[in-house]
């Protein structure tokens, strides 16, 4: 993943500052899929701040241009990527499209809102990646519709091995604008957390279905 260290450690200061991102290794979150989870993200907490909202959609248009170049649309992924996605297309002067993670049920039935038409080229921007099946999802929808994916950025990804294999299986490149190693490094710079947490949220990150705050200590 191709990013500046300096930014990248801007942004996980401005999520860690916000609260978008929450770290709890003592008292962990459970997420939907049944996991204990030392962290939680919501990078949607992001607009309702100008200055990091316009931080945040600058350095998505630089990593865009630097990895990819510009594409004929920006997609966002519904729903995180949505907003973020609007404000990416408006900096580049593109249309804007957004992929539901699945087809609607009535109506026209669609999964993709907006107008994109076979052989454009597009860039997919979502706002979270964990395991990366949803986002994948908005991947193969827009393949569906004979679009060219030429790849995926997002704020933020924990930086699960599976999400990396489904990235890859895919053949999808993701960037991503920070990181887990990020957010770890610049807590333990502002005293979100101590030194002596590192070891357990690390083997959250390489095991997070088993991994148990008690077991972990």
């Amino acid at each position: 993943m191709n990013y500046s260290f300096n930014s990248s450690h801007k942004v996980a200061e401005f999520l860690l500052q916000i609260k978008a991102v929450s770290l709890r290794p003592e008292d962990p979150y459970k997420w939907a899929s049944g996991w204990n989870s030392p962290i939680y993200c919501d990078n949607r907490k992001t607009l309702s701040y100008p200055r990091i909202r316009t931080f945040i959609r600058q350095e998505i248009v630089k990593t865009i241009d630097e990895n990819f170049g510009r594409p004929d649309l920006i997609a966002g992924v519904a729903t995180g990527g949505i907003a973020q996605g609007a404000l990416v297309a408006q900096e580049f002067g593109l249309p804007l499209i957004y992929v539901r993670p699945s087809a609607k049920a009535h109506g026209t039935q669609s999964q993709i809102e907006g107008v994109c038409e076979s052989g454009q080229s597009v860039i997919l921007i979502e706002d979270l990646v964990s395991t990366g099946k949803s986002s994948l999802a908005a991947v193969d929808a827009l393949r569906d519709a004979g679009c060219i994916v030429k790849g995926m950025v997002a704020v933020f990804s924990y930086g699960f091995d599976i999400a990396r294999k489904n990235f890859l299986d895919h053949k999808c490149p993701l960037v991503t604008i920070t990181d887990y190693e990020s957010i770890l490094s610049k807590a333990i710079e502002t005293n979100f957390i101590q030194e002596s947490d590192l070891e357990s949220l690390n083997e959250w990150r390489t095991n997070p279905a088993e991994w148990n705050p008690q077991i972990a200590k």
